[in-house]
């Protein structure tokens, strides 16, 4: 392996590099967590991710991976049996599926396949909705980006299609992957349950957990009746009002997201979302330069966040990844599931900038010249004439 110089590139979906200015945030003393300074700063945190949200309900915090906050939105809202209706849109969509049969609810009536090229179906959606005369279905799961393809399903569209349908179903969303790096609104787009993690577009390291929570959650959840304990959401929220938690909570990565936070109300979200959307145009346009296919069929379904990109046939993307990273010092994304060593993901989420991308992505096209795959020379050019353009 070439001995490494400079700092590393890590492009992977998540978890993202940490900025400076979150890790010297984190290195602060451990306080008294019953103490008045540290019900201060849970006040300011819960007041800073609202807008993060789009919400002005409340958002619970565990410490937690973003697993933990896939169980805590389905044990606070349903009950043993009900049946939920989801999506195939990728590994993760599949994984929280699975979740939800081992919790004891009812998932394979209410299965969508999917060939992981496209986002979740609003008329399909439609369909099963009018279907269900009997509103057997007790909730609707979705992953808004899905991290194992970069796949965007619209959120909004999902949301009128089980208005239209007049269907009461709840609507649980997974935000893992887009929450402070795409466009977003809880409230707006009428979201129950948005599940969310701090290791990606909110910069931080694993480790913090999110729910943020409608009103009619809340009042699924005083009649929900699969077993919890430390995912009930209701002592969280009561000691949350005077700035605690029914648990030790993780002090330092606290720290980290009030200072994630104040980096993304600087910058605006508007403009943070601008970024995210100019990077992945970018890196989409050197794909296609490199004369390589983009996972993502849809226009409307880009991902923001990170791009996926099909290996010709005969060719192996972990190979590739393996050339990279002991050639340039760089990680990409895997291929997961059924994707294993077909893809390679390109990660362009969290704190980066012009030359960060520009930098990846000629790592990525020396790369594949050094695998043999046969791409046209054209990509990186023509990703920096997008940068150049906007």
């Amino acid at each position: 392996m070439t001995p490494r110089t400079g700092r590393h590139f890590l492009q992977i979906p998540g978890p993202t590099n940490v900025p400076d200015r979150v890790l010297r945030a984190m290195s602060a003393p451990t306080m008294d967590h019953r103490g008045p300074e540290f019900s201060a700063l849970t006040h300011r945190l819960l007041d800073g991710l609202g807008p993060v949200f789009g919400t002005t309900g409340p958002v619970v915090i565990y410490p937690a991976s973003g697993t933990g906050a896939w169980e805590a939105a389905l044990v606070n809202t349903l009950s043993p049996g009900d049946r939920v209706l989801s999506f195939e849109t990728g590994h993760f969509s599949a994984l929280w599926r699975e979740m939800a049969g081992s919790l004891g609810l009812e998932t394979a009536t209410d299965f969508v396949p999917g060939d992981w090229r496209h986002g979740a179906d609003p008329g399909v959606l439609a369909e099963r909705l009018t279907a269900d005369k009997q509103h057997a279905i007790k909730a609707v799961c979705v992953v808004h980006n899905e991290t194992s393809t970069g796949v965007a399903s619209r959120i909004p569209e999902i949301r009128r299609a089980m208005d239209e349908a007049g269907h009461p179903a709840l609507l649980l969303v997974d935000t893992i992957s887009s929450l402070g790096s795409i466009d977003y609104r809880h409230d707006e787009w009428g979201v129950d349950v948005t599940v969310a993690g701090s290791q990606k577009g909110l910069m931080l390291p694993p480790g913090l957990s999110f729910n943020a929570v409608s009103d009619k959650a809340l009042a699924a959840s005083r009649t929900a009746r699969l077993p919890k304990v430390f995912w009930d959401w209701k002592p969280v929220i009561e000691a949350n009002r005077q700035g605690s938690f029914p648990y030790t909570p993780a002090t330092n990565l606290l720290y980290g997201l009030e200072e994630a936070l104040g980096m993304l109300r600087e910058e605006g979200l508007p403009q943070v979302f601008a970024r995210h959307a100019r990077h992945a145009a970018a890196t989409r346009a050197a794909v296609r330069g490199w004369g390589l296919e983009v996972l993502c069929l849809d226009e409307r379904e880009h991902s923001g966040s990170l791009t996926a990109v099909l290996m010709p046939d005969g060719h192996d993307a972990d190979k590739l990844r393996k050339i990279i990273l002991e050639r340039f010092d760089m990680s990409l994304g895997a291929g997961l599931g059924k994707l294993s060593g077909r893809v390679f993901r390109i990660g362009h989420l969290g704190q980066i900038g012009d030359l960060t991308l520009a930098g990846t992505l000629a790592g990525v096209q020396m790369g594949l010249e050094l695998a043999g795959v046969p791409v046209g020379t054209g990509g990186l050019g023509a990703a920096l004439d997008t940068l150049r353009a906007e």
